[in-house]
């Protein structure tokens, strides 16, 4: 189905909005006839219940959409996208939806829309909305394909979402909307000092490369770097079966970062936008970094390797460096990093760790806006003793276990600079099958960062 809202002039079917509380009151003031086929339906509000109410010609006259209370809302977001796939083909106007609540429920319905249907057909909401009045719907519509990207980058399997996979991606990207891009792949990797990203692709068939897109050339400079691991072995730390069952997902970071980078360029942001992603496979080979190895970064720090299975901070070191040698204004990493940031906040919040007050505060209200929870955890001094080894400058795998998001941002932080900087360690994935929110891959923190941009760059 096609990413759109119905035209303003539709001649579409009413959808009404009622609350638990009013649904009584509603009934109350409609004709007779209406009102008796509402209560023999048993229909009361309650959230996420639909209702199809007949005119006298046999035809659909209206629609009803419980909206719950306010308490059953706060336990969920975009509650009207389960409404919308529960409705038949047609055009659909909100009729009582509270004004502070429009924008967050038409998005939910664009993204209801979304199936990943590459192998096989899905389903997927087809009731298309007018948008409500007063909203910007091309803004809308614009976020909702980055989120598209995202998630169908993520839901591909590794056999066809590979290194070289995820460059045509990128350069598909940088073609539709004039961005320039350059790959650094293999050996040259080596040669223009990439030596981490190196490391850890070299064992696999497609060559490990470190992709580079810009964009835009006025306003201040936002570098975004995304973790593109395709798939994740464990390397010779070998994972179990069952925990690598989910690793086609170990590229979430660079597909969200291009998500967020497709919502940018189309809104056009007045940014200078700068998108690295070090793209690459963690296998197993005669040639691949091993336990106890030391590696040398490109900004000079010795990496001792305690477990290959800590990767994604490797490659992400190398890209880090790269973006902090041009001192943007604003550098954001987002990586499905660390199991620990699941534990610590479960699989939809996505937390974040920045030294920035005025950044995390626009992130938190952003946050709450644009219902994309983000939730701050600390870059805690105290442990980055935790991450020096004492026979290198830093350890990628700290013995123990304790606050493993924690000393992974902290590893990534030595290789930003004095930049501005901010890490994501995301999840990418949606484990469920909620409104707007089917099981599969998806963004997190990207509208977040989008709707904070404003305020935190100055624009």
């Amino acid at each position: 189905m096609p990413l759109e809202f119905a035209p303003a002039d539709a001649p579409a079917i009413p959808l009404h909005v009622i609350a638990q509380d009013g649904a009584e009151a509603w009934a109350a003031g409609q004709p007779e006839r209406i009102a008796t086929w509402v209560r023999s339906a048993g229909f009361t509000g309650a959230l996420g219940a639909t209702l199809l109410v007949p005119g006298e010609d046999g035809r659909i006259e209206m629609a009803l959409a419980g909206y719950g209370t306010p308490q059953g809302r706060a336990r969920g977001r975009f509650h009207l996208a389960g409404v919308a796939a529960a409705l038949p083909d047609g055009d659909y106007r909100l009729e009582g939806l509270p004004e502070e609540r429009a924008a967050e429920e038409a998005l939910g319905w664009l993204l209801a829309s979304y199936a990943f249907d590459r192998y096989r057909d899905q389903s997927a909401a087809k009731a298309r909305l007018v948008a409500p009045e007063g909203l910007d719907a091309g803004r809308l519509v614009a976020i909702a394909a980055g989120e598209w990207l995202t998630r169908d980058l993520i839901n591909t399997p590794a056999a066809d979402m590979g290194p070289a996979d995820l460059e045509a991606a990128c350069a598909a990207l940088a073609k539709e909307f004039g961005a320039e891009i350059d790959v650094v792949r293999g050996e040259a990797l080596l040669e223009k000092n990439f030596p981490m990203i190196h490391a850890v692709g070299r064992a696999a068939a497609q060559e490990p490369r470190l992709i580079d897109m810009r964009w835009g050339d006025k306003g201040p400079t936002l570098t975004l770097v995304g973790k593109g691991v395709c798939f994740d072995t464990g390397g010779l730390n070998l994972k179990p079966g069952a925990s690598m069952g989910l690793m086609k997902k170990d590229m979430g970071g660079a597909a969200t970062v291009l998500g967020l980078a497709r919502m940018i360029m189309a809104l056009e942001v007045p940014v200078k936008l700068r998108v690295l992603v070090p793209a690459v496979e963690n296998s197993v080979s005669a040639n691949a970094f091993r336990p106890g190895d030391i590696l040398t970064a490109r900004n000079g720090l010795t990496v001792e390797i305690n477990n290959t299975d800590a990767e994604g901070r490797l490659v992400l070191a190398d890209a880090l460096s790269l973006g902090a040698e041009e001192s943007p204004d604003l550098m954001v990493s987002m990586a499905t990093l660390t199991g620990a940031a699941r534990v610590a906040v479960g699989p939809d919040l996505a937390p974040y760790f920045t030294d920035d007050g005025a950044l995390a505060s626009a992130l938190d209200k952003a946050g709450d806006t644009v219902a994309d929870p983000v939730w701050r955890l600390p870059f805690h001094a105290p442990y980055e003793t935790m991450i020096e080894p004492g026979i290198a400058d830093l350890d990628n795998a700290p013995k123990g276990g304790f606050g493993g998001a924690i000393t992974a941002a902290l590893f990534l932080r030595r290789f930003a600079g004095e930049t501005r900087y901010a890490h994501f360690d995301i999840y990418g994935w949606s484990t469920g099958n909620g409104p707007a929110r089917p099981k599969g891959g998806v963004g997190m923190g990207a509208r977040a960062l989008l709707d904070a941009l404003p305020g935190v760059l100055s624009l």
